[in-house]
């Protein structure tokens, strides 16, 4: 196994319909041509910003550094989680993603589990979790008809720093007055079922499959162990928050787990180094990936920063 070092990467922008033209203050991104709604940021075409592997994307370093990169319980395959912030400026269609039976059932490696932790929220924000107890089967076929099925969710009140859970099979909605970053299985698959009337396909019969009437989905409460606080902990993923002054960060944040992890800076900077390569700076909405083989890895922290530790599991 070859040496591999801890490197940032390079955030992906995606054009959608429901974005923006101007991401400001959160990026320096501008478009005229269509609006951006999501910036991927451990998308596999995502490219490294520092290090040996400079200019490769996620998916040639998977490829080449599998066991080195992702750790032995996670095996060679695809980047176990895909992590973005999302930028709704108008309603995103209310849709529904399947489980990993349903997925592999049609030919998919695997469904579409995520949680959304709300970088800011505008006052009175909300989003859709799920099918308001007591409607039926029918009456959701019947609201997609008639172009009703907004009425039949269950809204739920969103502040910053709010953590939503969205198991698959939970029908939901975003709109308008949120910034999320969104962490989720690798996988694509989303079902619309209601569009506002937007000339996109609908996937009516695979959605009213997936979706279930009653799932866990909604907010959950943080809670703290060794002085951060432990956001979610779920069956594809653990997700923390630290809150760091000034100096050098605990140790428990660069601890070893066996599998890659990833450090978000939701604000602040921080400076990542490791016994081989050169450190490197991490500011305020950026990712560095530290691979499950890194050795000696430390983390300073240039000003007061909020680092969300994202840890994948093995399924």
């Amino acid at each position: 196994m070859s040496e591999i070092f801890p490197f940032r990467l390079a955030p992906y922008f995606r054009t959608r319909i429901w974005g923006f033209h101007d991401l400001a203050p959160w990026f320096d991104y501008k478009t005229d041509g269509e609006p951006i709604g999501e910036v991927w940021l451990t998308g596999e075409m995502c490219k490294a910003a520092t290090g040996p592997f400079v200019g490769q994307t996620l998916r040639a370093i998977t490829d080449a550094h599998g066991p080195e990169l992702l750790g032995s319980a996670l095996g060679d395959g695809e980047f176990p989680l895909l992590i973005k912030i999302l930028f709704p400026k108008e309603k995103l269609s209310v849709q529904v993603h399947p489980d990993d039976a349903m997925a592999r059932k049609y030919g998919e490696p695997r469904g579409k589990t995520e949680c959304w932790y709300a970088l800011d929220a505008e006052p009175g924000a909300t989003v859709a979790l799920g099918i308001r107890p007591g409607v039926t089967a029918d009456q959701i076929r019947d609201a997609i008809k008639g172009a009703t099925l907004e009425n039949l969710l269950e809204m739920v009140p969103v502040q910053k720093n709010d953590m939503l859970f969205v198991d698959a099979g939970t029908v939901h909605a975003m709109g308008p007055g949120v910034v999320i970053l969104e962490t989720q299985q690798t996988s694509d698959l989303t079902y619309r079922m209601y569009d506002y009337g937007r000339p996109r396909e609908l996937h009516l019969e695979k959605s009213l499959e997936a979706l279930r009437l009653k799932t866990r989905a909604g907010k959950i409460p943080p809670h703290t162990v060794n002085g951060h606080s432990v956001l979610i902990d779920e069956k594809y993923f653990e997700i923390e928050r630290w809150d760091l002054p000034k100096g050098d960060a605990p140790e428990g944040l660069s601890d070893n787990t066996g599998a890659v992890q990833m450090l978000f800076v939701a604000n602040g900077s921080i400076c990542i180094s490791a016994d081989a390569g050169e450190a490197f700076p991490v500011s305020r909405c950026e990712l560095a990936v530290i691979p499950a083989l890194a050795s000696g890895v430390r983390i300073g922290v240039k000003s007061p920063a909020e680092v969300i530790r994202v840890l994948p599991k093995a399924v």
